[in-house]
């Protein structure tokens, strides 16, 4: 079963000269790892991991965001890459990606790529979430 949400494709026409980058217009998430979790527990255990897988998630994101805030880029490697980890550990491919790729921003000390690529992480986390209830609900 591929479980894939439709993002809204970029509306407004790029002047010329620059540059646009546009990230996969689908969201990107392998069901495998939760159902291997609901076939092993059972539902109100792990209904209490996925909460407590996203709720980690959600408070590393907000330990990344405190530190863009305060241009604190050594405190962000370790969140970025332990969301990277955990995300992938329960199929949420897209924040993955997006959290390895704000580690890549970090090491190669890019603030502008950081701040586009933080956006983007918090956006594939936002629709990720959504995506997780709605593979509960099936």
């Amino acid at each position: 079963m591929t479980n894939i949400t439709h993002l809204q494709p970029y509306a407004a026409e790029p002047d010329q000269g620059i540059i646009v980058l546009r990230c996969p217009d689908q969201m990107h998430f392998d069901p495998a790892p939760l159902n291997r979790l609901y076939e092993e527990k059972a539902a109100y255990e792990a209904e209490e991991v996925v909460c407590r897988v996203l709720e980690d998630i959600a408070m590393r994101l907000d330990a990344l965001q405190n530190a863009l805030a305060d241009s604190d880029f050594g405190k962000m490697v370790k969140p970025a890459n332990r969301v990277a980890l955990i995300a992938d550990q329960i199929g949420l491919t897209e924040v993955s990606i997006a959290a390895s790729h704000v580690s890549t921003c970090l090491k190669q000390r890019d603030g502008v790529a950081l701040e586009a690529t933080m956006a983007r992480l918090e956006r594939s986390f936002d629709v990720a979430v959504s995506e997780v209830w709605n593979f509960r609900e099936m």
